[in-house]
């Protein structure tokens, strides 16, 4: 089939909601090019692949240049929703203009939340280190990142990893319930645990899919994800997919209907994941993969 003709075939909508660390990118590289086939595919179709994450608006705007991808996107654990001015569905009537991105503020402000982790770490006498604690030099050590990169992942709005440092006891079920009496949450990624408000990904999911449904009526959703911080954004799609990583999640897995399992880890079980799901809902492609 050749490109050209690939968007004259008639399919239902289809959103594509993925996390990005250790599942469209290598958890180790952070290197996506084993996914470009699908990506391409999903571009071909003019299927939005849209990124929901834990990182930053300054990362994720990069990243999506990089990727060719004009979706929106979701950042800090759904704490902000962005949506770059080319793209051609309706905007949200909250949304203001920053720059090339509109915004939706969701989440608590960093601010309150750099001040909510002091206090828990006071209050529970915890060695709790976020990224405000942190350089530069020591982020990139932790996460891999180049300088560059490590301040990107810096500029936070929404959402304070941080890490339990070597020795340190804290109870979770303790740090959990010392954060709800402040009004935040904490949520586990694949190298952080999270501060953040009453928002996660399954809240900026659900949104993103209710103006959809609004403008172009009923849609098929994806998720794809591999930690913890992605099951809130499971429960709100038709099918969910769990991307293969060094965690387990037994009970998880058993309760989640129709979760669809990858073998393959990172951008590997992306591409294969995607490209499935566009096969059985789109058909004839698998010659052009």
């Amino acid at each position: 089939m050749e490109k050209d003709n690939l968007s004259s075939v008639k399919h239902p909508l289809i959103l594509i909601f993925t996390d990005v660390d250790g599942t469209l990118l290598d958890h180790n590289s952070y290197q996506w090019d084993k996914a470009e086939p699908a990506l391409a595919l999903c571009q071909s179709y003019n299927i939005p692949v849209i990124m929901v994450s834990s990182k930053t608006r300054s990362e994720l705007d990069i990243l999506r240049r990089q990727t060719g991808l004009t979706s929106p996107f979701i950042s800090e654990n759904g704490g902000g929703i962005f949506f770059p001015k080319e793209w051609h569905a309706k905007i949200p009537p909250n949304a203001v203009l920053e720059g090339n991105l509109w915004k939706c503020s969701v989440g608590t402000p960093y601010r309150d939340l750099v001040k909510g982790l002091g206090e828990i770490r006071r209050e529970l006498g915890s060695k709790l280190r976020g990224f405000s604690d942190m350089t530069p030099e020591e982020i990139s050590g932790i996460t891999g990142l180049d300088r560059k990169g490590s301040a990107l992942a810096a500029i936070r709005e929404f959402d304070e990893p941080f890490i339990m440092e070597e020795g340190d006891k804290t109870d979770l079920e303790a740090l959990r319930r010392a954060a709800e009496k402040r009004g935040f949450q904490i949520s586990k990624g694949g190298r952080f645990y999270h501060i953040h408000g009453r928002n996660d990904k399954g809240d900026a999911v659900r949104r993103i899919i209710s103006w959809h449904k609004e403008c172009q009526g009923e849609t098929f959703t994806v998720a794809l994800g591999d930690s913890p911080n992605d099951f809130p954004m499971f429960e709100q799609v038709d099918q969910p997919i769990l991307i293969r990583s060094k965690q387990v999640f037994p009970d998880f897995e058993r309760q989640m209907p129709g979760l669809i399992i990858m073998r393959e880890s990172g951008p590997e079980g992306w591409n294969t994941a995607v490209t499935s799901i566009l096969e059985k809902k789109v058909g004839g492609i698998s010659s052009y993969v």
